[in-house]
């Protein structure tokens, strides 16, 4: 058997925003024929978000500077040749697994139909109450999550980019239905009521805005 490919030191978090027109259609082209192959990346369409269109595409990388300098090459050039620009503008995040994360890869087994993925984003006030947050989710709250349904696939805290000091995670759900039942389960979850209440006895509110926006996976993505 071959080795296993080295866990990911980080993750490109890219956010494209777009406006109606062409521009969606362009930029699914440009990384449908870009994206690194049998890598397990995630190309996410937004269905609830703060800006429409809008396009998240999370690469790992195996070294900080292969996440920050990207080459660009005839397929950029070819993408932003057009008469129309390719997009509004985008961001960018680097990702830093946290030390309770699952490694992102491909499902054990391929869904039948694609997923919804929710992409949430607790921003702290200071790093240590990032650090209470982790403990908190490190200890009882992943814990918690699984019994009610709710299964991330990757937790990240953001080493560069914007609303730092913050935690993101990805939660894949069958359906809306599946989702909300999950976080229904899991608001009413009384042990979970319990560790909140808890946790803000001991370090106060310790995630001060929580960003939450839902997507469908591109066709191409590696990870559906």
């Amino acid at each position: 058997m071959g080795q296993a490919a080295p866990a990911p030191r980080c993750y490109r978090m890219q956010t494209f925003y777009l406006r109606q027109g062409t521009q969606l259609a362009r930029l699914h082209e440009y990384l449908s024929s870009s994206l690194p192959n049998q890598t397990p990346a995630l190309v996410l369409e937004a269905i609830v978000a703060a800006h429409l269109p809008q396009v998240v595409l999370i690469l790992p990388n195996g070294t900080l500077e292969q996440a920050v300098f990207t080459p660009r090459g005839e397929a950029v050039a070819k993408w932003e040749s057009g008469e129309e620009a390719p997009y509004e503008h985008y961001s960018l995040s680097i990702l830093e697994p946290t030390a309770y994360s699952p490694l992102l890869e491909f499902p054990e087994k391929r869904p039948e139909k694609p997923r919804i993925f929710e992409l949430r984003t607790y921003h702290s006030p200071t790093w240590r109450q990032l650090a209470a947050l982790h403990e908190r989710f490190a200890g009882p709250e992943i814990k918690i999550f699984h019994r009610v349904g709710v299964h991330p696939i990757l937790y990240t805290q953001t080493i560069a980019g914007g609303n730092m000091p913050n935690l993101t995670y990805v939660i894949p759900f069958e359906s809306l239905a599946a989702r909300e039942k999950a976080w229904d389960a899991f608001a009413a979850d009384p042990e979970w009521i319990k560790v909140r209440k808890e946790s803000i006895e001991r370090s106060g509110q310790i995630a001060s805005i929580n960003q939450i926006s839902l997507f469908r996976p591109a066709s191409y993505s590696p990870i559906r």
